[in-house]
């Protein structure tokens, strides 16, 4: 288990919208919003390249800690105010999706 504030610490991750220093249980990755939906578990953080308004409903259904945007991918204007209306943490990285993974793995998992 870690928390938001060490993944953004790690990662060096940009914040678009902070809530809460809220855990995370496990992670997720997946772009495919229908797959999310039905194998992301609750208090995951969920890393996608998806940036429109129905990452935040997905992220809802899942009870999602926080969605990581990978691969510098910037988050549309109806994304960042649904997640600031639904205190949703939205993060971005620079990171491709497997560096991204695999810097959690290195940093945050195996020093668990």
């Amino acid at each position: 288990m870690t928390t938001i504030k060490k993944l953004i610490d790690v990662l060096e991750l940009t914040v678009f919208n902070f809530t809460e220093d809220a855990k995370i249980d496990s992670f997720y990755i997946g772009d495919l919003l229908s797959w999310v939906m039905g194998k992301a578990d609750t208090h995951n953080c969920w890393l996608t390249v998806m940036n429109n308004i129905n990452v935040c409903a997905v992220a809802s259904l899942t009870e999602s800690s926080c969605v990581i945007l990978c691969e510098g991918v910037q988050p549309d204007e109806s994304l960042k105010q649904k997640a600031i209306q639904q205190n949703l943490c939205l993060l971005g990285c620079r990171l491709p999706l497997f560096e991204a993974a695999k810097s959690i793995t290195e940093n945050i998992l195996n020093a668990c």
